[in-house]
């Protein structure tokens, strides 16, 4: 099975825009959030603070998510969303062969989504990989989840 989130990356290109449109809005208005504080330049940090923390959120959520169980390797891949064609600044990827698969758990918190696999080493140690699955679809992530599942049911049953 083979899945990815690249239809999303117009979305989140859209909330950058949005976000630097924001930006040039509140410093055009900046007279506006005077009655924040009586020192213009505590009002500027504070904005300044508020839409740093929003634009640095929406950086670490937004990753691109690939997953390929085709074959007799599992490929699964996350890097950066954006400028991701030209760095591979945030890339995480790991290849592992299919029966080395122990466990997979899937975390849902109010704003991220997470998918930690535990993969057995050729020493047989259990190595913990987490990746960014916020901006996949319910459905791919069931589908991911039956896939995984399945791999771990079949490791189970050879074992035994």
């Amino acid at each position: 099975m083979r899945t990815n989130n690249a239809t999303v990356k117009n979305i989140i290109v859209s909330v950058y825009f949005v976000l630097i449109v924001l930006a040039i809005v509140l410093a055009t208005v900046f007279k506006a959030f005077s009655h924040l504080t009586s020192n213009p330049f505590l009002t500027f940090v504070i904005i300044f603070v508020g839409f740093l923390i929003l634009f640095f959120s929406v950086h670490a959520i937004s990753k691109y998510f690939e997953y390929d169980s085709d074959g007799i390797k599992v490929v699964v891949i996350n890097k950066g969303l954006l400028l991701s064609d030209h760095f591979n600044y945030r890339e995480h990827k790991i290849e592992f062969d299919k029966h080395r698969l122990v466990a997979f758990k899937f975390k849902n918190y109010s704003v991220y989504r997470s998918l930690t696999l535990y993969i057995k080493n050729s020493k047989g140690l259990v190595k913990k990989e987490i990746f960014n699955v916020t901006l996949l679809s319910k459905k791919k992530r069931r589908y991911i989840g039956q896939s995984l599942s399945k791999l771990v049911r079949s490791n189970t049953q050879s074992t035994h």
